[in-house]
């Protein structure tokens, strides 16, 4: 059946030019990426309406909050209906007074597609926040008083910024900016020098980052090829390899700088969030799987390969240079949500292997170009 693109129309009400929209709650309840990917709609509030905005989200989403202009409060929650690591879900009638004792004039839920808002409208209505707009697929009736009707998967499919944009537009914000920016430091970029000195290595040298950290086992890329890529990058580029990830990923980070050799560095959990940043800002190029790291090099507007597990085609590098090489999520990790499984059916019917080493070397190539680093490939022998 073919997926025909239709106008979405918000109804039963949007916000009359009267009522203000001063103090504003925008629940994204999901990880960095998804705060990043929602920040273009939180500028846009602000911009537009002068509003004071207050962030629910994760422990995780909350890391990146400090680094957006847009946000001026933090509401840390791990929402029951909203994947979490956190063993305890909050107490929601606490977080439901808390909600209520900060008097929002309104607030804005920020889902994917395959996600419900109405457990978010719920908390908030019961809170007496008279202004609650979302996407919902089934009528909301009284628990959203803007409703946008999803017409995702199933008629058309946004990019998540533009999705966000959608959303806050029906309250009648205008978005001046819709690239995602993040805040920077010149304390962040010294302490990153000092810890790369002992690698001979500075900011300003070129160098290439590989990111093999996942939050999820689908969207895993093998070490093997990892190893195999960056000992190509090496050999086609001869700069300095950065191996990067959290903290509990310096094991993995470590295994694979060792088999690409001496040129790789694994750097996995020396680096703040900001610290972290400026180190993506600086990279002629990423390689990463579909993660928050990529979303950080569309802030920086870093070049990236994306080794992109087939999970959501909404979360790809936002209005920034990047190339996509994707890959089939094995069958046994696939997700159980009717919606996201449908999508798969017809949007991801080809099996695609994991993309090669010469492909990831192909398209680092290519980008570096774009960055102008004057990074020549070394030319093959004969």
């Amino acid at each position: 059946m073919p997926r025909i693109t239709l106008p979405v129309k918000p109804y039963p009400m949007t916000v009359s030019d009267s009522i203000p929209l001063r103090n504003v709650l925008c629940i994204r309840a999901d990880n960095m990426g998804d705060v990043l990917m929602s920040s273009p709609a939180l500028c846009a509030l602000k911009d537009t309406f002068g509003s004071k905005i207050t962030l629910l989200t994760s422990q995780a989403g909350s890391l990146v909050a400090p680094y957006l202009n847009c946000v001026d409060e933090l509401i840390i929650a791990e929402l029951p209906w909203v994947k979490s690591i956190a063993e305890d879900a909050p107490d929601l009638q606490v977080l439901a007074a808390d909600i209520a004792s900060r008097n929002f004039d309104a607030a804005i839920i920020f889902t994917v597609y395959s996600q419900s808002s109405l457990p978010a409208a719920m908390l908030v209505s019961i809170a007496g926040v008279n202004i609650r707009a979302a996407y919902s697929r089934e009528n909301p009736y009284d628990l959203l008083t803007t409703w946008l009707p999803d017409t995702e998967p199933y008629q058309q499919i946004l990019h998540q910024v533009d999705r966000d944009l959608n959303l806050v537009k029906a309250l009648g914000a205008k978005p001046v900016d819709i690239h995602i920016r993040l805040k920077r430091n010149v304390a962040d970029f010294k302490l990153v020098h000092e810890k790369l000195a002992p690698f001979h290595l500075r900011l300003e040298t070129p160098f290439l980052l590989l990111h093999p950290g996942v939050s999820e086992e689908k969207r895993r890329f093998p070490v093997d090829l990892w190893i195999a890529a960056g000992k190509l990058l090496e050999e086609r580029f001869n700069i300095p390899l950065l191996i990067s990830g959290s903290a509990s990923e310096r094991e993995l980070a470590g295994h694979i700088a060792a088999g690409i050799g001496i040129n790789a560095i694994n750097v996995a959990g020396m680096f703040s969030l900001g610290g972290f940043i400026e180190v993506v800002a600086h990279a002629a190029c990423v390689v990463s799987v579909n993660t928050s790291t990529i979303h950080i090099a569309a802030a920086t507007q870093t070049p990236v390969v994306v080794l992109y597990a087939q999970t959501n085609p909404q979360h790809t590098p936002w209005q920034s240079p990047h190339e996509i090489l994707p890959f089939s999520v094995p069958k046994h990790l696939q997700s159980r949500n009717p919606i996201i499984r449908d999508v798969a059916s017809w949007l991801y019917q080809e099996e695609i292997p994991y993309p090669e080493p010469a492909d990831i070397a192909a398209a680092v190539s290519r980008l570096i170009v774009l960055r102008n680093h004057g990074l020549d490939p070394v030319p093959n022998e004969g």
